[in-house]
């Protein structure tokens, strides 16, 4: 019989990447998420019966123990950029990923995956960060031999960044961004999920490993690259801290009093303690290199998704072309 893989999280952005990959290895792929109705999507991933969506909640030993049953291998991709109900940072990044480790650690499971992320500091007086930190220590309490992956803002056709702001310019000439001048160096999803299938299948030595793609840019040099490939004209504005400080205080305030009936989706005050520092790899950390990948520019992908963002959308280069032929 094939080898089976829990992912938890797996119908995520990442996770939905690393699953269609381990099913192309042969693998049995059980995709762990709190909505299996909503991940049925990933079931054609590969022959019938293959890829299967189960529902877990992370919050539950029970819940986690059930869908591992039997597993060769556990992939952690569970996250979140913003707090939601029951879901809080620490709650999913720091005592989720503990608990699926430990568990992992007491059923046997060969070979443990964690997707973590540039910026992870247990000193960082982000939350995010700090329980992403956490998250990676309970991991390895329990699972020494873990592969971890710490990617910097990843991009692809269902990204919330390069989507979001490309959306963002339909709605008027000027472009606001906070941290205009803060470097990120942005890594391709699918590059991600090659680093991850590595770990499950043994190719990768244990270790945390950074992952950049080959471009470090500043935030406004990223967003002028996007404008270019939608074929908009907008002027970036940056936005100061002291601005964007209160523009978040006043929308985490309102999320409160609302009892989170309007979520803060625009900008959080953690957020903002991120967006101060650069978000690239670390001078001598294992990387990309090292697992013998060479990832994806963004000039190779960001036009295979982006084009729906351009004034008329997949017929801009036709009118383009039409145009010229006119003169």
């Amino acid at each position: 019989m094939s080898k089976l893989v829990t992912i938890y999280g797996g119908s995520g952005f990442v996770g939905r990447y690393i699953a269609r990959r381990m099913a192309n290895e042969g693998w049995r792929v059980r995709v762990a998420v709190r909505r299996p109705n909503e991940a049925m999507f990933v079931k054609p991933y590969g022959v019938v019966g293959q890829v299967e969506p189960i529902l877990c909640n992370i919050r539950d030993d029970a819940s986690v123990a059930s869908v591992m049953h039997g597993a060769d291998a556990v992939v952690n991709c569970v996250g979140v950029l913003n707090e939601l109900g029951k879901n809080a940072f620490g709650t999913v990044q720091a005592e989720g990923a503990e608990r699926i480790a430990r568990i992992a650690a007491e059923q046997g499971v060969e070979r443990f995956v964690h997707i973590s992320a540039i910026g992870a500091d247990a000193e960082s007086n982000s939350e995010y960060s700090r329980t992403k930190a956490q998250g990676e220590a309970g991991v390895l309490a329990h699972m020494p031999n873990a592969v971890i992956l710490r990617p910097s803002v990843i991009f692809g056709t269902e990204d919330q960044f390069f989507n979001r702001f490309a959306g963002m310019t339909r709605m008027g000439p000027f472009l606001p961004l906070v941290g205009a001048e803060t470097k990120f160096q942005p890594v391709y999803v699918d590059d991600v999920a090659k680093a991850a299938v590595q770990g499950v299948l043994g190719q990768a030595e244990a270790g945390i490993y950074e992952l950049g793609g080959p471009e470090v840019k500043t935030f406004r040099a990223l967003m002028q690259q996007m404008l270019e490939v939608i074929h908009r004209r907008r002027v970036i504005v940056g936005m100061p801290f002291l601005a964007a400080r209160i523009m978040a205080g006043v929308l985490d305030i309102a999320k409160f009093v609302s009892f989170q009936l309007f979520p803060n989706n625009i900008l959080t005050r953690d957020q903002l303690k991120n967006l101060r520092r650069d978000n690239v790899v670390s001078e001598g950390a294992k990387g990309f290199e090292d697992l013998g990948i060479e990832p994806a520019t963004l000039e190779s992908v960001l036009p295979d998704y982006l084009w729906k963002f351009r004034p008329s959308g997949q017929y801009d280069e036709i009118q383009k072309s039409a145009s010229n032929l006119r003169t």
